[in-house]
């Protein structure tokens, strides 16, 4: 399968320039891919899986509307439109489209190392270092900006205290090694700077 056919017919690029994209833009696929690749050698994928991983992490966020609630759905069904026409057999297209899906949720089955190391990538933001987790915090609050302050600090800590209350963050080996005290330390400072601004 050629990617960049396949990201180019999708356009993709211009989808994640979006101007209403302060963080679920380019900058953050591209990271998204790398740690693809990497974890993918740590975790022993074969060429195959990295693949299919790699594709979705391109499709993932494909469609992103801070106001809807439906983008993965709306993704997937990206994928479902653009990789039948660009060759790929119905197997590849059903699990491109199944793991679009799970980054719905980030709920991923024993032993779905495909989708461990997909979501394990989408979420290693969270496992930065306080500045750059600071500046991701921020491009998240930039693009719900329609969001009255008050009104994001209950959504926003609901979702941190959920994320916190996860018995891992992360389910590869690699990444559970590598991000989770970090990223555990950023939630709860997070967290608490929106607790107080609900009090």
């Amino acid at each position: 399968m050629d990617e960049s056919l396949i990201v180019a017919a999708a356009g993709l690029r211009s989808r994640y320039a979006e101007p209403h994209r302060s963080y679920h833009n380019q900058a953050h696929v591209d990271t998204v891919l790398t740690v693809v690749d990497d974890l993918a050698e740590r975790e022993k994928l074969t060429d195959e899986d990295r693949a299919v991983v790699r594709l979705a992490a391109w499709f993932h966020d494909a469609v992103y509307d801070p106001r809807a609630t439906d983008n993965e759905q709306r993704s997937a069904d990206l994928v479902r439109e653009v990789l039948p026409a660009a060759g790929l057999d119905p197997n590849t297209t059903d699990e491109v489209t199944r793991l679009v899906m799970v980054t719905a949720e980030h709920v991923v089955a024993p032993g779905d190392v495909r989708a461990a190391v997909l979501c394990d990538s989408d979420l290693s933001v969270l496992g930065a270092q306080p500045e750059s987790y600071d500046a991701y915090a921020r491009q998240v609050r930039e693009e719900y900006a329609h969001v009255p302050e008050t009104v994001f600090a209950y959504g926003r800590s609901a979702v941190l205290t959920r994320l916190l209350a996860a018995g891992s963050l992360f389910t590869t080996t690699t990444a559970h090694d590598r991000w989770e005290t970090q990223a555990r330390a950023n939630l709860a400072r997070e967290r608490a700077g929106w607790l107080s601004l609900r009090r």
